[in-house]
């Protein structure tokens, strides 16, 4: 067997920054979650929140519900492996593949172990079923950013789609709050998930995988 490469201090310092730390955090808001516990915080923040937001955020809220959802989000994720694999990258492909897969079958886990009641502080807009922690819809944003961000870190590409894939990001976790369909916390953990997982997959998967790009092909 092949052995692994000595780490970077930039990679050792993804490895830090985007795995295990927001990892760690995960497991500090699950355990809280897990026991029951409340974050006092949360429900004045979206007391508040509802109360700022106007009918325009709302209904941009509204849309976003519908782009992050499973259909539409797993329509994406299909186009992109399919797409990555059609056009001769299979590493980034089977790496696209691994990566958003692994964070929506660990956020639906999450979803069925922890089981926490999803906020009931107004009438909804919206109906959905299903528990709270964490936040589907920002797990997948986040999942999907980073696989992007990844994927095109080695052409011009990267800017662009790192600043506007975290804008993405950030407009899909808040609009959770605006509907009021999730507390803080999951809108955390399920960023923080989507990241983490997509980022380990990069780290874990085979050399063959760990120097190529979409501009590298």
């Amino acid at each position: 067997m092949t052995p692994w490469p000595p780490l970077s201090l930039r990679a050792l310092l993804r490895l830090m920054l985007g795995v295990l730390l927001p990892l760690l955090i995960v497991g500090y808001l699950a355990e809280d979650v897990f026991e029951q516990q409340r974050f006092t915080f949360e429900t004045p923040l979206l007391i508040w929140i509802h109360a700022q937001a106007g009918s325009a955020l709302t209904q941009t809220s509204v849309a976003l519900n519908t782009i992050g959802g499973p259909v539409v989000m797993g329509g994406v994720f299909v186009l992109v492996v399919l797409g990555l694999w059609l056009t001769a990258r299979r590493p980034q492909a089977i790496f696209a593949a691994v990566g958003l897969g692994s964070a929506v079958g660990v956020a639906l886990v999450m979803k069925l172990v922890f089981h926490r009641p999803r906020p009931a502080l107004w009438p909804r807009l919206i109906t959905e079923s299903g528990a709270s922690f964490p936040s589907g819809h920002s797990t997948t944003a986040a999942a999907l950013v980073t696989c992007l961000v990844l994927l095109l870190w080695r052409t011009p590409w990267r800017w662009p789609t790192l600043i506007l894939g975290s804008l993405y990001a950030l407009l899909m976790g808040s609009s959770r709050l605006v509907l009021g369909v999730h507390y803080p916390t999951d809108v955390l953990a399920g960023w923080l998930t989507g990241l983490s997982l997509v980022l380990g997959v990069y780290h874990l998967r085979s050399s063959a995988l760990r120097h190529v790009s979409v501009g590298s092909a």
